[in-house]
C-alpha cells in the first residue's frame, strides 16, 4: 500500500508539473512591478528564451527528485529529495510566472523532458544512496554553473530575471553541498560529461522549442 501512495503521489508531481498546477511557497524575489517597460523586443526575446531553459531545468529537477525519491528506500533520503524538490517548485513557478510576464511560452517539449528526466533519476536512486546523492551533487553543481552563464547573458537591465537566476543559483548551491554532506559519491569522469552533454542538447533545443 505505502509503494502504491508514492506512485500516486509521483503521477500527481507530474501531472501538476506538467499542467502548471504549482505554487510557490516563498515569495519571488522579482515582485511584479512596470521595470520591464525599460525592455525593448530584443531583450525581451533574450530574457524569454533563457527562462524558458530554467524553466525546462526546473520540470527536469521535480523529475529526477521524484523519481529519486521514489526509488529509495531510506525515508531519510527520501525526506531530502522532497524538501529539495519543494525549493524547485519555487522555481518552477518563479520562471513561469517571469514567462508570463515577459509574453513568452513555456517548453512545447516539456513532457519528454520529464519523461528522460524521470528515467535517469530512477537509474540513479537504484546505485544506492551514495551514488544518487552523488548524482545530486554533480546535477546541481553544473546547474550552478549553467545558471551562472545566464546571469551573463541576461540584459543587465531586465531585473526582474536576474533577481529570480540568483536566488535559483544559491538554492542549486545549498543542494549541491547538503547532498556532499549527506555522503555523495564522486561520479565517474565519463558519467559526467554524459550529463554535461545531455544537458546541453537540452538546453539548446530549449531554447528555441
Amino acid at each position: 500500500m505505502l509503494q502504491i501512495d508514492r506512485l500516486l503521489s509521483c503521477a500527481d508531481n507530474a501531472l501538476r508539473t506538467l499542467s502548471g498546477a504549482y505554487t510557490a511557497s516563498r515569495a519571488c524575489p522579482s515582485p511584479a512591478s512596470t521595470a520591464d517597460a525599460d525592455l525593448d523586443a530584443a531583450q525581451r526575446r533574450v530574457s524569454g528564451a533563457l527562462m524558458r531553459v530554467n524553466h525546462v531545468g526546473e520540470v527536469c529537477a521535480q523529475a529526477l527528485y521524484n523519481a529519486q525519491s521514489l526509488a529509495s528506500q531510506d525515508s531519510g533520503l527520501r525526506r531530502r529529495f522532497e524538501l529539495a524538490a519543494r525549493d524547485e517548485t519555487d522555481h518552477l513557478a518563479w520562471t513561469h510566472r517571469r514567462l508570463h510576464e515577459l509574453g513568452d511560452r513555456t517548453s512545447a517539449l516539456n513532457p519528454l523532458w520529464y519523461a528522460g528526466a524521470f528515467g535517469i533519476g530512477l537509474l540513479a536512486g537504484r546505485l544506492g544512496q551514495d551514488m544518487s546523492l552523488g548524482f545530486v551533487a554533480e546535477t546541481e553543481a553544473q546547474v550552478e554553473l549553467h545558471l551562472h552563464s545566464h546571469l551573463e547573458r541576461l540584459p543587465a537591465n531586465d531585473h526582474a530575471s536576474r533577481a529570480i537566476v540568483q536566488q535559483m543559483k544559491a538554492d542549486e548551491a545549498r543542494h549541491a553541498a547538503d547532498a556532499r554532506q549527506a555522503g555523495a559519491a564522486e561520479l565517474p569522469a565519463p558519467v559526467k560529461l554524459a550529463m554535461r552533454l545531455a544537458a546541453r542538447v537540452m538546453t539548446r533545443t530549449a531554447h528555441h522549442v
